[in-house]
């Protein structure tokens, strides 16, 4: 009888995607109100990335609107190097993210066991993820936090986009708001003159930048030096530039790093088609690059995890209400109004039965298609060191559109880094 009271229910896969659909294995990552774990489909037995965020947490830090604007962005794209959405759905605690799964890791994670990575990698990841923002800006979507902590390596190599909870639509009508991790915010969204997508490419060259030579081009010790040495400071190269990164490669750098965004790499109606022709791309063939048959001048050890595994400890030893699939309660009537909105706007998604749409009128061309079998997950590393500002309505100060950096705590930052000897590049 107690056999009988014990045995699983069976699985109903021809129903709406749910949690009972999969099989939870080890946890790889934790964010502000959520983790990310990997999970395998009982059915397809394809391994995935599962970001479940809690949300009574999501309703306390006001963050619903950018968990919903996050999943509808995400239905939108489809790209080889962008962690795509494969399916979405919630139970009463849960909003979920099944992504594709990364088992590379983050390049945060890499750069602070290697210090710096080799200019070979770094062009590599550069023309990767410059096709994905490319793709983004076609669509009209602008990532606004991209950094090596939201860059994600597959056991291949191949490097990926990822982390969508700032990334907005854009028009003509340039933004203002204050978003993103300042350390790699372009000068016009500090200067709040309005910005568009160009500020991508801004983020870029500070990662391209940091990757190679192991530091930040622009530093300081609180946020209003930092903004000066964003803003004002010339760019300056550590003295033993030449032996890390070729001409070539510092012309790169130098025109994803100009403050005049009518100068700026990418920033012209052709800018990408050029950006692939500059001399420092000679050694891609941009091609067999998109269809992922390049080999990555770097590939992640398939022996050791690529994450931080305390997230797994933490998982065993800490957590008191640990993730389980659980049937949902039938009566919803009492739910607050940002509970509410989260049940009827958090839409199930599922790729192998929908087609991709746009949530958004200019975009509604969109169609479905299929790019990585296997593929990404929300960074397993913690936050960025340099604080992270994201658009919420809790948390940081917000007036209108803008964020307050002033109530920002300026001790988060790490330490100055070591004074190094620079040099200038004409």
């Amino acid at each position: 009888m107690g056999a009988l009271c014990c045995r699983p229910q069976p699985v109903d896969f021809d129903g709406d995607i749910n949690l009972f659909h999969f099989v939870l294995l080890r946890c790889v990552g934790k964010g502000a109100f959520g983790k990310v774990r990997v999970v395998q489909h009982k059915q397809s037995r394809e391994l995935y990335a599962l970001k479940y965020i809690n949300k009574t947490k999501c309703v306390k830090m006001r963050a619903v609107s950018n968990v919903i604007q996050e999943r509808r962005l995400l239905e939108e794209i489809d790209h080889p190097f962008i962690v795509n959405l494969r399916y979405a759905f919630q139970d009463d605690e849960n909003c979920f993210f099944v992504l594709d799964l990364m088992l590379g890791g983050d390049l945060r994670f890499h750069l602070e066991r290697l210090g710096s990575m080799s200019e070979d990698a770094v062009r590599f990841y550069v023309a990767q993820i410059s096709s994905g923002l490319d793709y983004l800006h076609e669509n009209n979507i602008m990532h606004r936090d991209l950094k090596p902590d939201n860059i994600l390596l597959d056991e291949r190599g191949n490097a990926h986009l990822t982390d969508f909870n700032i990334a907005v639509h854009f028009g003509e009508r340039r933004l203002t708001g204050v978003a993103g991790s300042m350390a790699y915010m372009a000068p016009e969204i500090l200067n709040k003159r309005g910005y568009t997508y160009y500020i991508d490419w801004w983020s870029l060259g500070v990662c391209a930048y940091e990757l190679i030579f192991g530091r930040r081009p622009f530093r300081g010790r609180s946020n209003s030096d930092l903004t000066y040495s964003i803003t004002k400071d010339p760019l300056k190269w550590p003295e033993d530039a030449d032996k890390k990164c070729s001409r070539a490669g510092i012309q790169v750098l130098k025109g994803l790093l100009e403050r005049d965004t009518s100068r700026r790499l990418c920033c012209k109606s052709d800018g990408f088609q050029e950006f692939k022709r500059h001399p420092w791309f000679k050694p891609i063939d941009w091609d067999s690059l998109e269809n992922k048959e390049q080999v990555s001048p770097f590939v992640p050890d398939g022996k050791k995890a690529n994450f931080d595994a305390s997230h797994e400890l933490e998982e065993l030893l800490l957590e008191d209400n640990p993730l389980k699939a659980r049937a949902r309660k039938a009566n919803q009537d009492n739910l607050s109004a940002e509970m509410r909105q989260m049940e009827e706007q958090f839409t199930s998604y599922d790729f192998k039965k929908m087609q991709r749409r746009s949530y958004y009128p200019h975009n509604q061309h969109l169609v479905s298609t299929v790019t990585a079998t296997s593929s990404g997950v929300a960074s397993s590393r913690p936050g960025t060191p340099g604080n992270d500002f994201r658009a919420l309505d809790g948390g940081i100060a917000v007036t209108g559109d803008s964020v307050d950096l002033n109530c920002i705590d300026s001790d988060n930052y790490p330490p100055e880094q070591p004074t190094m000897l620079e040099k200038e590049y004409s």
